[in-house]
């Protein structure tokens, strides 16, 4: 039976596919059939005359997998821009039932799955005339999320909303992983006590800036990790 954890960012650009590619690398250390999945990636860029999906490559290579990187992204688009603006230019809309095929595929595949996001927690993926939200989508894949925060200024108010909002949304949070963290800095520190209680959620694991591992025991990381009914 497999499992899957959702990771989402308190904003764009915070550590999402880093962490996601150390949390799979630790996982296939472990000995854990392990994989990685996004449903939509935008701002891809052509590696050999082929569009290819940067973040799962990324992962691919960090972690040690031997799939290919674009069968591990549903929609890859070129534009730069939000996924549901990426998809209205090339005129490639996201479609729900396409997402949770492709997710189940993959259940079959891995006996765990991480999943990254796209940007923050509050993503559109389609609006025309038919609206979906990254929420949306967490909530067909019926599953936790942990949510990636920078450490320094401004990290409490990213993560306490995007906490919120997620809960808001009947979504369930396993906790949050501190990027960029520094040993030592009293403002990542205080940023860390101040989370935890604002939130009301753990402060899971914090990583220093290019780390090459996670630091997680086994039932610990395992632990993240929902199973499917």
């Amino acid at each position: 039976m497999s499992r899957g954890i959702f990771i989402t960012g308190t904003d764009t650009d915070v550590g999402k596919t880093f962490v996601s590619a150390l949390m799979v690398k630790k996982l296939l250390e472990y000995g854990v059939n392990a994989g990685y999945y996004k449903a939509a990636l935008s701002g891809a860029e052509y590696k050999n005359g082929d569009l290819t999906a940067g973040d799962a490559e990324y992962v691919k290579q960090t972690a040690g997998l031997t799939c290919e990187a674009n069968s591990m992204v549903s929609y890859i688009y070129e534009p730069a821009v939000s996924p549901h603006l990426a998809a209205q230019l090339e005129n490639r809309p996201i479609e729900i039932e396409k997402l949770v095929s492709d997710f189940c595929t993959m259940k079959k595949r891995f006996d765990f799955i991480t999943v990254e996001g796209s940007g923050g927690i509050v993503c559109p993926l389609r609006m025309d005339d038919e609206t979906i939200m990254l929420t949306d989508v967490i909530r067909a894949f019926n599953l936790d999320v942990v949510i990636v925060s920078t450490s320094g200024l401004g990290a409490i108010n990213r993560a306490v909303l995007t906490v919120e909002y997620a809960r808001s949304h009947s979504i369930n949070v396993k906790g949050i992983i501190m990027n960029g963290y520094e040993n030592g800095n009293f403002l990542h520190i205080d940023n860390k006590k101040q989370i935890e209680v604002l939130a009301g959620t753990q402060v899971i694991t914090c990583i220093v800036k290019n780390a090459s591992e996670i630091t997680m025991d086994k039932p610990e990381l395992i632990g993240l990790f929902k199973e499917f009914a």
